[in-house]
């Protein structure tokens, strides 16, 4: 085959476009640590990049998730805590007001701390984290009466008597791992019921009035009903919670693994890109060197 001159010019060319991409290429990858920057560089990097980032992507939802519900079953612990708290008071009080050494007028002292003492339980009951009742059930925003009326979870008259207990006891489920849900609540009538501040007002009246020792003594059992209940309640939650640190630890497992599957799948080896671009650049220099002399030659050339 006869070779002219035009197509020597023509491969000449050919290869320095080539050259002058992959130095390009290098240098994009050296720039952004990449090994692609898009689609078209590589659409089987590209496609198992897009499913890595999906996967990325759906863990963090998860692990948002998860911290949505580890705020809501905190709150809730602490807030068992302050009512087992509140109740083992109410206890003590009990026995106090019971053992017979108690004047009228002392008496109605304990009754004063004992109606702090529902007072302080109500708020709990209606305890709102990010603007939402957590012990309410899947209703978090109230109770909406026949007026259109939003109100708490429970209800107190301009004397302080519970006058109504509408809890909500549907559970507030959560996804934490594709496929499991969690329960993030508790159920408020097991804790939070009409009879826990029915009793608690029994007792304030029984103390304002003349109310035998023995009389007082049946109350210490009817508050160690309440406590048992609210003590079930918390180890519940407590069990859930021991789940989901076991769930968190498996999530950041699988974390570290779809950002390292990510990782080795796009980001560059940047000390062998430096190598390939060093490379380069002398492949480019011999081809520009030897391109200047397959240049066709001018008339001067053969006149030499």
């Amino acid at each position: 085959m006869r070779v002219t001159q035009s197509m020597l010019s023509n491969n000449m060319l050919r290869n320095l476009s080539n050259s002058y991409s992959n130095l390009d290429k290098y240098m994009d990858q050296l720039s952004t640590g990449k090994k692609i920057n898009r689609p078209s560089d590589d659409p089987v990097i590209a496609m198992k990049g897009m499913n890595y980032r999906s996967q990325v992507s759906s863990v963090e939802q998860y692990e948002r998730n998860l911290s949505e519900v580890h705020n809501w079953m905190d709150n809730s612990d602490a807030a068992l805590d302050e009512t087992t708290q509140a109740l083992q008071r109410l206890r003590e009080l009990a026995v106090q007001a019971s053992n017979g050494t108690y004047e009228e007028g002392q008496r109605k002292n304990i009754a004063e701390e004992v109606d702090q003492l529902k007072n302080h339980l109500v708020e709990i009951a209606n305890t709102k984290v990010n603007n939402k009742y957590i012990f309410n059930g899947t209703n978090t925003t109230g109770t909406e009466d026949a007026s259109g009326e939003v109100h708490p979870p429970v209800r107190t008259d301009d004397n302080g008597n519970v006058t109504t207990v509408a809890s909500n006891n549907d559970s507030v489920m959560i996804e934490v791992i594709s496929g499991t849900k969690i329960k993030t609540n508790i159920t408020p009538e097991n804790v939070f019921n009409q009879d826990l501040f029915d009793d608690i007002q029994a007792f304030s009246n029984a103390l304002k009035s003349d109310a035998s020792d023995e009389a007082l003594g049946d109350h210490i059992g009817v508050i160690d009903t309440h406590i048992d209940q609210t003590v079930n309640e918390r180890a519940d939650l407590g069990a859930r919670m021991n789940r989901v640190e076991l769930i968190e630890d498996r999530l950041e497992n699988q974390s570290i693994s779809a950002n390292k599957m990510m990782s080795d799948n796009e980001d560059a080896d940047l000390e062998e890109v430096i190598i390939k671009l060093t490379t380069q650049e002398s492949v480019h220099r011999a081809a520009l060197s030897a391109g200047s002399r397959v240049i066709q030659p001018t008339l001067l050339d053969f006149l030499r």
